[in-house]
């Protein structure tokens, strides 16, 4: 039997395509991750501010979700819908919650090989070894990351400690690479011991997660489908380090992205063409031979026929309890960046963010004026209203080109793109968070609730509907051997003496009362 034993991110470009232009719509993973899962930019639906349900205490607002448009679903329903066995394993984070029945399985238990024999599947597997948080100290993993390792053990993965803080000691800690390498620092960082271990911890991470996804390889092949599936690895933005991850500069948008089509199909090659996280869902679908609904944003950058895109998008909001109001369009070199709020400055004390050994060296450096020139740029007190960075010759975005004459043009097309662009959203960015929750709950004072299930028969058979346009019906029968959730889709027959139990549940609204029906 073939044994993965490759450094599967090293080896991967060899084995898949590397699209190489790749950006999320945020420098953070939960309006991102509303992207992905609808093909729609969060700051069209209400899933902008990071995150919707956080930091009440804070903002002075209510806990809310966003709200889609009452016909939108989530990726994984519309492969459902499809015949697709869906799995999701195991971060959602969408902004709002899913409905039951929209994955077939969503746990630390859920996997492909779960499924009936030979039903195709769609399974994501998601990796946070290297997530912002496995820079704080004490350093480890994980513990509930090992399971990748045993994805489909359920009775092992369930000792294992649930919490994503609790993590390994020291000891226990895999070390994969010298704790002695010396990295290049990225010139907005200082280049100090601290700065220099964080990066060590990051790359220490990354080799962590490559494993992991190892092992996911390795059960692909042992049951005879890696030559029969698509792989996709990304991450959900860019880097966590500060000045990384919240911002929209390119450190914080641009993400790796590598598909490995059946039997290594244009293994090797690399295409730079510009795609946006709005693109997954449709590109997604045609894969399975799903046309995309016209709602989506995005396009299917693997269609024949699809003009290349000629621009990403990208806004930053609220994060945890600081608010400010960003947007930026991008053609394949340069970065248009609009300030909404030109008398704050760019450094927000995030006290998350603050965790990170790096984040602490930066603030003693600014507060002794040790800082370079280049790092003390996101340390300003104000911003000026317009950016513009050629990242070819910038990368870092460092050199704002907004003021000079000979980049007039390009400044001038970018500004024209990015009204485009908000106005064909709806997106209205200095709106106030408490007007867009007023919005999105219709002018009520409480979050909207989903209109419970009714039940009626039809030629014998169960019939459920919702008086909430684009309510999502979840059901579950007591003659099933498991507790899965069944997507209702049109009538359906009940076996004699097994009740129905049903939840109704539009997007961004309160899921219904449950309601129980005997047979």
């Amino acid at each position: 039997m073939t044994r993965w034993t490759h450094q599967t991110l090293i080896d991967w470009p060899k084995r898949g395509v590397t699209y190489t232009n790749v950006y999320s719509t945020s420098g953070v993973c939960a309006p991102s991750r509303a992207a992905i899962t609808l093909g729609m930019y969060p700051s069209a639906v209400g899933a902008n501010h990071m995150r919707t349900s956080s930091n009440t205490q804070d903002t002075g607002l209510p806990a809310y979700e966003a709200v889609p448009p009452a016909h939108a679903k989530i990726l994984s329903q519309y492969l459902r819908e499809a015949g697709y066995y869906t799995t999701n394993n195991v971060k959602t984070d969408y902004q709002f919650l899913p409905p039951k029945a929209a994955w077939n399985e969503s746990s630390v238990f859920a996997h492909w090989r779960n499924r009936p024999a030979g039903q195709p599947f769609y399974a994501v597997f998601n990796f946070t070894t290297t997530h912002e948080s496995g820079l704080f100290e004490p350093y480890g993993i994980r513990h509930i990351e090992s399971r990748h390792y045993f994805s489909d053990d359920a009775a092992r993965i369930a000792q294992l400690p649930q919490h994503h803080a609790q993590k390994t000691s020291v000891i226990d800690t895999p070390i994969h690479l010298p704790i002695d390498t010396v990295f290049k620092v990225p010139p907005y960082l200082p280049d100090t011991p601290e700065v220099q271990y964080d990066l060590w911890k990051m790359y220490n991470n990354l080799v962590e997660t490559d494993r992991q996804i190892g092992a996911i390889i390795q059960q692909l092949i042992d049951d005879n489908l890696y030559d029969s599936t698509i792989v996709v690895f990304y991450s959900d933005h860019g880097g966590p380090l500060p000045r990384q991850k919240r911002l929209i500069y390119d450190s914080g948008l641009q993400v790796p992205f590598i598909i490995r089509f059946p039997n290594a199909r244009r293994g090797g090659s690399t295409d730079d063409q510009l795609i946006s996280f709005v693109d997954f869902a449709p590109t997604t679908l045609g894969m399975a031979g799903i046309d995309a609904p016209p709602h989506m944003h995005g396009q299917d950058f693997l269609a024949i026929d699809t003009e290349k895109r000629e621009y990403i998008h990208a806004a930053a909001d609220r994060f945890d309890g600081f608010t400010d109001v960003i947007r930026a369009v991008k053609n394949e070199r340069f970065k248009y960046i609009r300030n909404y709020r030109p008398e704050q400055g760019y450094y927000l004390p995030v006290v998350y963010r603050e965790r990170i050994p790096t984040m602490q060296a930066l603030l003693r450096l600014r507060d002794s004026n040790g800082l370079t020139p280049e790092q003390a740029q996101w340390f300003r007190t104000s911003k000026p209203v317009e950016e513009l960075f050629d990242t070819h010759n910038d990368p870092h975005e460092l050199v704002n080109l907004a003021g000079e004459e000979r980049y007039q043009d390009e400044l001038r097309q970018l500004r024209l793109e990015m009204d485009r662009w908000l106005a064909d959203i709806g997106d209205v960015p200095n709106t106030a968070e408490v007007d867009l929750i007023n919005a999105l709950w219709g002018g009520q004072p409480e979050k909207p609730t989903t209109a419970t299930p009714e039940f009626s028969t039809m030629n014998n058979k169960f019939v459920l509907s919702s008086d909430t346009e684009g309510a999502v019906i979840s059901y579950q029968l007591s003659s099933d051997d498991s507790a899965q959730w069944h997507l209702y889709t049109g009538p359906f027959l009940v076996p004699s003496k097994t009740s129905v139990t049903a939840v109704a549940h539009r997007l961004g609204f309160n899921e219904s009362p449950s309601v129980v029906v005997k047979n």
